[in-house]
């Protein structure tokens, strides 16, 4: 068993919590204080720190003491790993749609000439 640590799947469990993907969507607008973080949440103190030191272990967040201030930073950086591994399904669903939307556009296609075809033959028709 391998003892290095799989980062894919770390940043996962930490992306899985969606107070801790709200904290990463307004840490994007620019770094915030813990206090800023934690005011549009209505949980406890330590839920927040708890969601912060999970973000800082996946390497999301950076967190710093400035005097009487904690201010964290986003690390977009760290979700590289996460957006290689996702852009191989969205290659795989883009490439599979595509080929639904040419199927759909021949037999749409065939649809349309039969029916020019069958509303000719009944204009002919005395």
């Amino acid at each position: 068993m391998s003892t290095v640590p799989d980062t894919l799947s770390i940043t996962f469990a930490a992306l899985a919590d969606p107070t801790r993907r709200a904290i990463l969507e307004r840490l994007a607008e620019g770094e915030a204080t813990v206090s800023e973080l934690a005011n549009p949440f209505s949980i406890s103190a330590p839920a927040i720190s708890r969601h912060l030191r999970v973000l800082a272990e996946a390497g999301l967040i950076e967190r710093e003491i400035d005097a009487r201030w904690r201010i964290c930073h986003l690390r977009a950086d760290a979700l590289r790993g996460a957006h290689g591994w996702l852009e191989t399904y969205r290659r795989h669903w883009e490439d599979n749609l595509d080929r639904l939307v040419e199927f759909v556009e021949r037999t749409h296609a065939g649809d349309t000439d039969h029916i020019k075809r069958t509303a000719g033959a009944r204009r002919k028709k005395p």
